[in-house]
């Protein structure tokens, strides 16, 4: 089967991406996208300007943004928004709300990092702040590994991108991580929905791993107004997707699908229209009325 021609997850600059949106919204047209969102992290700051290149491009773009949230023991969920009113003041401030909390976490682990016996280089990540962009996991990882005061132990350990940074470090279980406390799903779907969106939760499977309990999160997301869950995303495996799928159509959600570029050089995140339907018709009705056609 040919590769999807929907991409509904990508970033930027604005994120956890390293090309401007505009540049986002080019290579997903070059690869073959006509649907595309750009989905940076708790922030709507280049949605105008993809908005612009994708008319440009002559492709169709989903107004998005995708809120990490917690629930319960699950400390780092994602919500895509999609069809969201992105000039809309209440969702600006609320994003905002949630970037000061993950902004204050990140310095809370910058430290944490230093107590580990890691050199921070600030530097980037003072810039970062002072532009106005989040600081994730990513950039806390880049700024140890890019310190050259760290080189030898990295080595030793054998670290030499964030890939293999994240993992040993900054995920739950792991002696530099610190959980976030706000926004919740429930909140989240909720900031979706005032802001005039459809609130999807994004890629079940990269976050819990197991079947049961990734079904009962849906069942006790779609009972605060969750629309749709994000089935196709590339380490999704063909029973995950039917899985998926098959919860979703029992429930008269959307299922949506992603390659969740990040740019050309990413190890894992690096092509779009990555994702396999594994002979799945996805539905995306609902989202692509929400789409700004070019």
């Amino acid at each position: 089967m040919s590769a999807p021609t929907f991409d509904l997850q990508s970033h930027s600059l604005h994120s956890d991406g390293v090309l401007p949106a505009a540049e986002v919204v080019a290579a997903a047209a070059a690869a073959g996208v006509e649907l595309l969102a750009l989905s940076d992290h708790d922030t709507i700051d280049g949605v105008d300007e993809a908005l612009a290149a994708a008319r440009e491009h002559g492709i169709a773009l989903v107004t998005a943004t995708e809120i990490s949230a917690v629930d319960g023991e699950y400390e780092d969920l994602h919500l895509l928004g999609y069809g969201i009113d992105h000039h809309d003041p209440v969702l600006a401030e609320r994003l905002l709300g949630a970037r000061a909390d993950r902004e204050l976490r990140a310095q809370r682990m910058a430290d944490r990092l230093n107590e580990l016996g890691f050199a921070v280089d600030d530097a980037p990540l003072a810039a970062r702040r002072a532009s106005g962009k989040p600081i994730g996991r990513p950039h806390l990882a880049q700024a140890v590994l890019s310190h050259p005061a760290n080189a030898e132990r990295l080595a030793a350990e054998g670290h030499d991108d964030v890939s293999s940074f994240i993992p040993a470090y900054l995920i739950p279980g792991t002696p530099g991580y610190l959980a976030r406390t706000r926004p919740t799903v429930v909140e989240a779907i909720g900031w979706v929905h005032d802001a005039g969106g459809l609130a999807v939760w994004a890629h079940p499977f990269w976050d819990i791993d197991a079947d049961d309990r990734v079904l009962a999160a849906i069942d006790r997301f779609v009972a605060a107004g969750l629309d749709g869950v994000e089935v196709f995303y590339p380490p999704h495996t063909a029973e995950q997707t039917r899985l998926l799928a098959e919860r979703c159509a029992a429930l008269g959600l959307q299922t949506t699908g992603s390659s969740d570029f990040h740019g050309p050089e990413h190890r894992l995140f690096s092509r779009f229209r990555a994702h396999e339907l594994y002979g799945v018709t996805p539905r995306l009705d609902q989202i692509t009325a929400l789409a700004v056609a070019a």
